[in-house]
C-alpha cells in the first residue's frame, strides 16, 4: 500500500502453526488450576502418576535423570481437590474425532473411581476436548455412567455431549473455567 509522503507500511508475517492447537488441555487445566489457587477460589491439583524409580543417572546433583522407572499401580483420575468445601475429582481427555469420544480412552478403574467419588458425595466429572472442533465439554460422571449403562456402544457421540454435557468456553483467565459450570450444575449442593 502506498501512503502519503512515501511512508510505507511494513508487512509483518506471522507464521502461525495450528498443528498443536487444542492439544493442550492438560496445560490449559494446569494454568486454570494455578489461577484458581492464586485467587483463592479452589485448590485443585494434577495428580502425579505413581511410579517406582529403578535407576537414576547422577551426572551431577542438579542434572539427575531418571533412566528407568515403572508404574507401580494404575493411576485413578487426573485432577482432584476442594472447592467450596466439596471434594472434586475429574478426568481430562482429548480426542481428534469430530463425531465421538471413544470409551477406550477412559479405563474401567477410572470409571469405578469416579463412581466411588459420586457415591461418597463428591463432585466427579469428565472434561473432554474435541480438538478438531475446538470444543471442550464437561460431562457429569452420572451422565457418563448413564451412557455406559444404557447404550452398548464403544464411543460416546458428540451429540450426547451436546445434549447432556456443558460446553466450557475458552477464556484468557481462567483459561478453561470449568468451575463456572460446576457452580451452574452443582450450585444447589455447594
Amino acid at each position: 500500500m502506498n501512503y502519503p509522503n512515501g511512508i510505507q507500511k511494513k508487512t509483518i508475517s506471522h507464521n502461525t502453526s495450528y498443528g498443536n492447537r487444542g492439544m493442550n488441555l492438560e496445560n490449559d487445566l494446569n494454568i486454570t488450576n494455578e489461577f484458581y489457587r492464586n485467587t483463592d477460589k479452589a485448590y485443585i491439583y494434577k495428580k502425579p502418576t505413581p511410579i517406582k524409580i529403578v535407576h537414576v543417572n547422577y551426572e551431577s546433583r542438579n542434572l539427575a535423570e531418571i533412566d528407568k522407572a515403572f508404574f507401580t499401580e494404575p493411576s485413578t483420575t487426573d485432577y482432584n481437590g476442594i472447592y467450596k468445601g466439596k471434594y472434586i475429582d475429574f478426568e481430562a481427555k482429548e480426542t481428534r474425532s469430530k463425531t465421538s469420544f471413544h470409551l477406550d480412552n477412559i479405563h474401567k478403574h477410572q470409571i469405578k473411581h469416579l463412581n466411588n467419588i459420586v457415591n461418597h458425595g463428591g463432585i466427579a466429572f469428565l472434561i473432554v476436548r474435541f480438538v478438531n472442533l475446538d470444543q471442550t465439554y464437561l460431562l457429569k460422571a452420572i451422565d457418563l455412567f448413564k451412557f455406559i449403562d444404557t447404550y452398548k456402544r464403544k464411543s460416546i457421540p458428540l451429540t450426547y455431549f451436546q445434549e447432556n454435557g456443558y460446553i466450557i468456553k475458552t477464556k484468557i483467565n481462567p483459561r478453561v473455567d470449568y468451575l463456572e459450570i460446576v457452580d451452574k450444575v452443582y450450585g444447589g449442593i455447594l
